[in-house]
């Protein structure tokens, strides 16, 4: 059974290009290692500052544990983003087309 986990949060204006391009950098090296058993997507929604990632775990493992990159991006997040807007969910895939 997949485990999904859904994380949404608001970064400061003049973070916003930064947390992106930290974005950028894990997904480059996840496609680069390919620790296998995650589906991952990050999206920046319309308002430039509000971003939205989406994780599923095939399996009991933490692929992005093992991640230099994500580590970078979980470094300075406090920072980065407007307290009291990081949300974490997990949720149950009720359907899905290509994801």
């Amino acid at each position: 059974m997949s485990k999904v986990v859904i994380v949404r949060y608001e970064t400061r204006p003049e973070s916003a290009d930064e947390n992106q391009r930290l974005v950028e950098d894990v997904m480059s090296e996840l496609a680069h290692d390919d620790p296998g058993g995650l589906r991952y997507a990050a999206f920046r929604l319309g308002d430039g500052v509000s971003f939205v990632h989406i994780v599923v775990g095939e399996d009991d493992r933490e692929p992005l544990a093992d991640s230099a990159a994500f580590k970078a991006f979980q470094r300075g997040i406090g920072e980065r983003v407007v307290p009291g807007t990081l949300a974490r969910s997990e949720a149950a895939i009720v359907g899905s087309y290509r994801f």
